[in-house]
């Protein structure tokens, strides 16, 4: 999934673990709930994406956007902030 265009996905719930999702566009994406135990985010763009009460342990953020649109809050937080 590197470097995949996920725009606006429904994701909820969804096991991915160890997914390699490096570069990829999480922009809007539902992933609450998700497995993201991990995951490769390294540059991924999670703007807008819903993290709400999705498992984040060992995930890689390196370079990646967070929902907040915030590109050095690491790790990032499960919900935008306005």
């Amino acid at each position: 999934l590197s470097g995949a265009t996920l725009t606006n996905a429904n994701l909820t719930g969804a096991n991915l673990t160890g997914a390699n999702l490096a570069g990829a566009n999480l922009t809007g994406a539902n992933l609450s709930g998700a497995n993201l135990t991990g995951a490769n985010l390294t540059g991924a763009d999670l703007t807008n994406a819903n993290l709400t009460g999705a498992k984040l342990n060992d995930v890689t953020w390196t370079g990646a956007t967070c929902p907040s649109g915030s590109a050095d809050n690491y790790p990032c937080t499960p919900t935008p902030t306005p």
